[in-house]
């Protein structure tokens, strides 16, 4: 017996589909698909969700120091002539951020190898390419699904049939996160 479904496509095709298909279930929440793909995205899916939640609390708080531009009551940095020069004028704040810890990291670099990277547009700026903001999906797993699961052993989507699709009645499903 295989180990997993072909899906009538080639190595690459078939790793870039699943990857796609994963990658838009955790970024949504649930997609619309065939029931064999919904088979082996759900393998994937659960692999990357336990991993998740094993590591959700590996992480140190570290505070560090940063230069941050001042800003005027527009949200433009304010700049300063020095020897003839504009320069923009830096204040040092303390900000803390998470740390990883070694497995945690490793796991996050395992998810990140898995998952393709997402952009958001806003609804009110779609076509504009310079206000899109880069989603960290790894982010993602670790600060709002994993600890949703937390007291969860697997069983982390679901699988509903739909019916059959109009033009070759494969079955299609609708594949979430429980």
């Amino acid at each position: 017996m295989a180990k997993y479904r072909k899906l009538g496509r080639t190595s690459s095709q078939r790793k870039a589909l699943l990857r796609n298909q994963v990658t838009a279930l955790i970024n949504n929440g649930k997609i619309v698909t065939t029931e064999t793909r919904a088979k082996e995205i759900r393998k994937i899916a659960e692999h990357l969700i336990a991993l998740a939640v094993k590591e959700k609390d590996n992480f140190e708080e570290v505070t560090v120091k940063a230069k941050v531009a001042r800003k005027d009551k527009d949200g433009k940095r304010i700049k300063e002539v020095v020897d003839g020069k504009k320069v923009t004028v830096y204040d040092e704040v303390d900000k803390k951020i998470k740390k990883d810890m070694p497995s945690r990291l490793h796991a996050r670099r395992q998810i990140l190898k898995v998952l393709y990277p997402v952009k958001e547009v806003p609804a009110a700026q779609a076509g504009r390419k310079k206000l899109t903001k880069q989603v960290d999906l790894a982010a993602k797993l670790f600060d709002e699904i994993a600890p949703k699961y937390e007291n969860r052993n697997g069983g982390y989507t679901r699988i509903i049939k739909i019916g059959q699709r109009k033009g070759d009645a494969a079955m299609q499903v609708l594949i979430e996160l429980v």
